[in-house]
């Protein structure tokens, strides 16, 4: 089944039209081109999207390009996934989480690491791997995965001599094996020098809130997991970690206002000295929340009565304030950018849940709902960048009612899709599960849903350093 909330409206206006006094955007088919423009510029997508003239890359529809082997495994397991965060760069990385469908079944697992392969070729950078089936991983080790694919070891299968062999011809070959949990038994000699990091959850780590002993190091560096909020992110790069694992987006209340990333304004304002064209500045946007909410806000506070930003095209807004006043506000918002590492991990999720929630949306969903929805999954994570709360944040912007009412009173047609995401964040199988029965949308659906987002979100991250470079 498909999610069959999702209501249907009129055909939207064409994003490439006047704007009218007093008439409402209502259309996100800009997204369309521009995603399909920053794919084909990317190494993962370029060669197969010029060779096949397929179909925009962000319609719900279109799937990747996986065997029928591969497009099947997907029916079998249940996916989450979570950044890979460090101090320095932010999100450095991805873990795709892997739970087979039901206990005791094995999914194929030169199948499912062809599907990986699919999203995360061995040129376009590391992911990391971590399957909960003692079985499934047996299976995929001696599979031989690609060599970026960074691979989750639990201690409990490290510590068991059969397996050495294996894990010494992984290591050998180039793959990044990661320790996971304290080892309760000492780990075979030859496999001393075959981890490079391990991986200890926050709430297991027991040097937290102790002080740190003098002169002692771990003998592998470690990466945390479990980490939920910028306070445990910062304590664990406080502890030594070299990165931590999870979703810093869960603190008991708003944090203070965040700051728009200066590299994105100094990109704007270079769009404008060079004369490019708005899809380039829409594609930049959609890399910073707060900078966009902001320009948002702007461009209704100039032109009171002339735009009732309802599904806020970046590309009409910006017609509408104009190149002059659009510099000047520039200059002064760069005054105002930082480095702000808190944003990071927000900016990167929130890409991804607008592109999820509208791949999730079904077929036969208009062009209007599909821009609401990605909307929806962007918006949803403003009140973590304006340090207010939703409601307050929202109140500050006309915006559907479908979204503000999933955003703010977790209810209304949006709702499911927007609870099934964060559950996909969570990891959780049985989280997943339940949100996945309360949107009625199978495991396949979403499976392939998740690394279509993921696939083209990446894209557009190479493509934006392509660009920078």
């Amino acid at each position: 089944m498909t999610a069959n909330s999702q209501p249907s409206r009129a055909t939207a206006t064409d994003p490439g039209a006047p704007t009218l006094p007093g008439q409402t955007l209502t259309t996100f088919d800009w997204l369309d081109s521009r995603i399909e423009q920053a794919a084909a510029r990317s190494d993962l997508l370029a060669a197969r999207h010029l060779a096949t003239q397929i179909e925009s890359a962000f319609a719900p529809t279109t799937v990747l390009a996986m065997s029928d082997e591969a497009s099947r495994v997907l029916g079998k397991v249940v996916l989450g996934y979570a950044p890979l965060i460090d101090r320095f760069q932010g999100v450095i990385a991805s873990r795709l989480t892997v739970v087979p469908l039901r206990v005791g079944v094995t999914p194929d697992a030169d199948a499912l690491l062809q599907a990986v392969g699919e999203v995360w070729p061995e040129r376009s950078g590391p992911v990391v791997l971590n399957v909960s089936s003692e079985l499934l991983l047996a299976e995929l080790l001696r599979a031989q995965p690609q060599r970026n694919v960074m691979v989750e070891i639990p201690w409990f299968v490290a510590v068991e001599p059969a397996n050495t062999a294996v894990l010494q011809e992984l290591a050998a070959r180039g793959n990044t094996l990661l320790l996971k949990g304290r080892p309760l038994r000492q780990l075979p000699r030859e496999l001393l020098q075959a981890f490079k990091w391990s991986i200890i959850d926050f709430a297991d780590d027991r040097r937290l809130g102790a002080p740190a002993p003098q002169g002692a190091t771990r003998s592998i560096a470690h990466i945390q997991s479990g980490v939920t909020t910028m306070a445990q992110l910062q304590q664990s790069f406080e502890r030594g970690a070299v990165a931590v694992i999870g979703w810093p987006l869960h603190d008991p209340e708003a944090v203070a206002p965040g700051r728009p990333d200066a590299q994105v304004v100094l990109e704007l304002i270079e769009h404008l000295e060079q004369g490019r064209d708005a899809d380039q500045f829409d594609e930049t946007l959609m890399r910073d929340p707060l900078l966009a909410f902001e320009l948002l806000r702007h461009v209704q506070g100039a032109a009171p009565g002339k735009l009732r930003l309802e599904t806020g095209s970046f590309r009409q807004a910006i017609s509408l304030l104009g190149a002059q006043p659009l510099r000047r506000w520039l200059g002064g918002m760069l005054a105002r950018t930082g480095d702000d590492m808190r944003l990071k991990p927000v900016n990167f999720a929130a890409l991804r849940r607008g592109l999820l929630m509208r791949q999730l949306a079904a077929a036969s969903t208009s062009a209007e709902a599909r821009g609401e929805l990605f909307m929806c999954g962007v918006f949803s994570l403003l009140d973590r960048v304006v340090g207010r709360s939703a409601s307050e944040t929202l109140a500050m912007l006309e915006v559907p009612e479908r979204v503000r009412a999933a955003i703010v009173e977790g209810g209304g047609p949006y709702q499911p899709l927007l609870e099934l995401v964060r559950a996909i964040e969570s990891e959780q199988a049985n989280d997943i599960r339940a949100a996945a029965d309360a949107a009625f949308i199978e495991p396949l659906e979403i499976n392939r849903a998740l690394l279509r987002t993921l696939h083209l979100a990446g894209a557009l991250d190479r493509a934006r350093s392509t660009a920078a470079a």
